[in-house]
């Protein structure tokens, strides 16, 4: 199952706060052309066959094809530099950590 990283669920709370969701609002993760990547976004509720996960207050929906996808993967925020040289938060998927044996 995806995992989301502190960081990622403050990003989350606070994007669904700005933007006025509804309660059970949340980030949205689809794949309108898997051969694009990813795509996020904010939505008011999950679509019919989402995958909903959620957790500290906040939740994310997943196309069953990215939920597939991302089933051994971790959402995280991670600074990138900006146009302007200065720095901005993106999210980013990463591997999830493997416990050791």
């Amino acid at each position: 199952m995806l995992a989301i990283t502190n960081t990622a669920a403050e990003a989350i709370r606070t994007l669904t706060t700005d933007a006025e969701l509804p309660d059970g609002g949340g980030l949205r993760i689809s794949a309108p052309d898997p051969e694009q990547g990813l795509e996020l976004s904010l939505a008011g509720r999950p679509d019919n066959e989402d995958v909903v996960l959620s957790g500290d207050g906040v939740s994310v929906f997943l196309e069953p094809v990215v939920a597939q996808v991302l089933d051994d993967k971790v959402l995280d925020v991670q600074p990138v530099a900006g146009p302007d040289g200065g720095q901005e938060l993106r999210f980013a998927i990463g591997v999830q950590d493997r416990p050791e044996a």
